[in-house]
């Protein structure tokens, strides 16, 4: 039980770093590219919301790999 909850605070942790990074970049490609196509952020936004559907269905499986970061 204790390993489902590690998995699902470091998919917490990832969603919320990973997302600021995907928004400050899709951010930079705005400003330096006024034409951007906001279907294409659309699709940034889809991709990133599969995988993070993948990682939840495999932490909820046992199958998620979760770091350790040596505290065994």
């Amino acid at each position: 039980m204790i390993h489902l909850a590690i998995a699902i605070l470091w998919l917490a942790i990832g969603v919320i770093i990973l997302g600021g990074v995907i928004y400050l970049a899709l951010k930079a490609v705005k400003l330096y590219w006024p034409a951007f196509d906001p279907r294409i952020e659309q699709v940034v936004w889809l991709v990133f919301g599969i995988l993070i559907l993948i990682y939840v269905l495999s932490v909820l499986s046992g199958a998620a790999p979760v770091p350790s970061l040596g505290l065994r």
